[in-house]
């Protein structure tokens, strides 16, 4: 606890302004357990970035750990990127203080005498990525907390390439984040190199989202009745746009969730992956009979899809059926106009589905897999220019579209899945259907995952155990299937349980756990990299003879994975 005195007395200093001061002073004095959560650690970059909760101290999102953030990036662009004038290129949610946050990241970058362009209001995240590119910038940075509550906030740093910073970039700036003291923050803004953008950059992305997102030239898209709701989020001032760009007319928006607002009033969670949060939305869809339903979380980078299922009820998708669906029609589009030439490929990550790996075999397009986190698979893209990138996704709701926006990205997301939808309803099929006849040609898949809270310091630390406990005590058996083989990607080995042999991955180290048996049921057990959480994803899958024994495969996968999450004692 002396340590964590220490560290909070150096924010009484005149290194920080009054109003931390007397916040610091008042936790001191009043509040010990959390004044030692707000200073048991530096807030760090994960899978998505800086991400937590807003407040003083080092372990929470503020002017000055961003401002160090921002310092360092500063630091790391000017001693590696040999340029006359560095530029980054800045974007903002709807969350309480982004906008005042990302000014002070601006300041902090043009004090370092670095360009900046700064939206004016609340932007896509995907229009962020887009952006880079399209002003040719050296970073980009976006203020979001994703989907996370609302006293959360966030920041996530782009390269060059459009893409979330990947080895050497994210070590290096991490490592000169961390030769940082607070004190060394250069907060002077020089306004004459902060430049506001906003609408002539619009217009761009939309243009270049619906030429990606919209496939076929015959689709009567006129037909396809589509319900969209932001979530309270930035989607609002972009997807609308692209969709009555690509001619969609029939799109109605939930209108107590247009207006933006960081309290998310009218759910629980702002997370299209929970049905809960698109209640009003499939409740609207009900009423008006439509075909879809879409909404987006609050920085519009993932999208949850409700569809009809056989019985005509709305029915929402998880990320590996959207994707895998979403994967098959671009597949099939490139194969049409004769496009495939073995120069292609798919990407993925190793918690998301093996069937999108099945459908990209049945078209001799590789699928390459990467580590969770959409930046390994924009690293793909940039690792493998050669190639063309034909699409990709993973569980958590997102997917990418072509290599214009080098993130998931849910406005072409948005559009693909009404193309998808829209040339069903013209066949006389449906987005489900669809599903469903992947499914009758290689397995019926069924996807589960599981969040586990465990907040503050003795959370890591469960976190960490539990991790141990399945590293270093195996499970033998699932379900009665016998355990075939170990991931493990922090180790980087994979064990042949049955044998012994180990063999190597060639992926980057990552804390996370895969078992399989052998008939194919898999268990990925990760800490999250955003939030005080372990995840736990099931894979059940069994053949699927016709469309009629649908409902039923799928209750007796359900049960499957029910029985499992018992076994391993985590309901």
């Amino acid at each position: 606890m002396k340590d964590i005195l220490d560290k909070a007395k150096q924010w009484l200093t005149a290194t920080f302004d009054a109003e931390t001061q007397t916040e610091i002073q008042n936790l001191i004095n009043n509040n010990p357990n959390d004044l030692a959560d707000r200073f048991y650690k530096n807030m760090e970059f994960g899978t998505g970035g800086m991400r937590g909760i807003m407040g003083a101290g080092t372990n929470r999102i503020n002017k000055y750990t961003l401002g160090r953030a921002t310092q360092g990036l500063s630091n790391y662009l000017i001693d590696n990127v040999k340029k006359e004038q560095l530029s980054v290129v800045i974007a903002f949610d709807c969350r309480h203080n982004s906008k005042k946050f990302a000014k002070v990241v601006a300041d902090v970058l043009s004090a370092n005498n670095i360009k900046v362009f700064l939206f004016e209001d609340l932007r896509a995240t995907p229009e962020l990525s887009f952006a880079v590119r399209h002003l040719n910038c050296d970073a980009g940075i976006v203020l979001t907390a994703s989907h996370n509550p609302p006293e959360y906030n966030g920041y996530k740093v782009y390269w060059a390439d459009g893409g979330q910073i990947v080895p050497p970039h994210d070590s290096g700036i991490i490592g000169n984040v961390n030769a940082l003291d607070f004190s060394e923050i250069k907060f002077d803004a020089n306004e004459d190199l902060i430049e506001t953008i906003g609408k002539e950059v619009d217009a761009v992305f939309i243009e270049d989202s619906v030429k990606n997102g919209s496939l076929y030239d015959k689709i009567d898209r006129k037909n396809l009745k589509i319900v969209f709701t932001s979530l309270h989020g930035t989607s609002i001032v972009s997807v609308p746009d692209a969709l009555k760009k690509a001619g969609y007319t029939d799109v109605h928006i939930v209108e107590e969730q247009r207006e933006p607002n960081g309290d998310f009033p009218t759910v629980k969670s702002p997370n299209p992956e929970e049905p809960e949060a698109l209640k009003m939305a499939t409740d609207l869809a009900n009423k008006i009979d439509a075909d879809i339903v879409i909404g987006t979380d609050p920085d519009c980078d993932r999208l949850g899809v409700a569809v009809r299922d056989l019985d005509g009820n709305m029915k929402l998708m998880n990320g590996n059926q959207t994707m895998v669906v979403m994967t098959k029609f671009l597949l099939k589009k490139w194969k049409d106009e004769g496009k495939l030439n073995g120069k292609q490929f798919v990407g993925s990550t190793i918690v998301s589905t093996e069937l999108v790996n099945d459908v990209a075999t049945s078209y001799n397009v590789e699928t390459k897999v990467g580590l969770t986190g959409f930046k390994w698979i924009a690293k793909m893209v940039r690792d493998f220019p050669e190639l063309d990138f034909i699409g990709g996704g993973e569980e958590s709701f997102g997917y990418m579209v072509g290599d214009f926006v080098r993130d998931k990205d849910a406005v072409t997301a948005t559009l693909l899945a009404c193309e998808v939808a829209a040339l069903a309803k013209q066949n006389g099929s449906s987005f489900y259907q669809e599903l469903l006849n992947i499914y009758i040609d290689n397995s019926f898949y069924k996807e589960h995952l599981i969040s586990i809270t465990k907040k503050g310091m003795d959370g890591a630390a469960e976190i960490q155990q539990m991790l141990s406990d399945m590293r270093n005590n195996p499970l033998t058996e699932i379900d009665g299937e016998k355990v075939e083989s170990l991931c493990d990607y922090d180790a980087s080995t994979k064990k042949d349980l049955i044998t012994g042999e180990v063999s190597k991955i060639d992926l980057p180290k990552s804390n996370v756990l895969i078992y399989q048996t052998e008939s194919g049921t898999r268990i990925a057990a990760r800490p999250s990299g955003t939030e005080p959480k372990i995840k736990f994803y099931f894979s059940v899958n069994a053949p699927l003879d016709n469309t009629k024994k649908a409902t039923q495969v799928e209750a007796k996968l359900d049960a499957k994975i029910q029985r499992i999450i018992k076994e391993m004692k985590l309901n």
